[in-house]
């Protein structure tokens, strides 16, 4: 895990939900453009680190097998 992907899951471990909109992850890098950033959660959604999540409108994001919805599919 690369220092960067270790700070967005430092982020997300230190919040009381699961599901993150992408624009909460521009404050963990404030000195970086949405471009960067969004490259960092790809990457971790392409090796698993990651996964997205639909409500049909809106796309989060959160860790692989957290939340309720991980809990629902038996990934948790």
């Amino acid at each position: 895990m690369t220092e960067d992907q270790q700070k967005i899951v430092d982020f997300i471990a230190g919040k009381n939900k699961t599901k993150f909109y992408f624009n909460d992850f521009l404050a963990v890098f404030p000195d970086r453009g949405p471009r960067e950033v969004k490259k960092v959660l790809t990457a971790m959604v392409q090796e698993e680190i990651m996964e997205f999540w639909s409500s049909g409108s809106t796309t989060l994001y959160g860790l692989k097998g957290s939340g309720k919805q991980g809990q629902a599919e038996g990934e948790a």
